[in-house]
């Protein structure tokens, strides 16, 4: 991403998810939430995952709750 606004966006939305799926909510209403499709919120998880180097979505939510995002 060569564009400073959309990779700051790109970050927001990866929070956002973070914080959605740690709270328990679905794939589906997380996008409906966020203005994302399902399917690019399965995109971003899967990303998130690698980046992070954790394994699941479960994983993500102990993660998430320890660092209190």
């Amino acid at each position: 991403m060569n564009n400073p606004h959309k990779e700051a966006q790109f970050k927001l939305t990866e929070r956002q998810i973070v914080r959605e799926l740690a709270e328990g909510i679905t794939n589906k209403e997380i996008g409906r939430r966020l203005g994302l499709a399902e399917g690019t919120v399965k995109v971003q998880l899967n990303r998130i995952y690698r980046k992070l180097g954790i394994a699941n979505r479960t994983a993500l939510a102990v993660m998430a709750h320890r660092r209190s995002y």
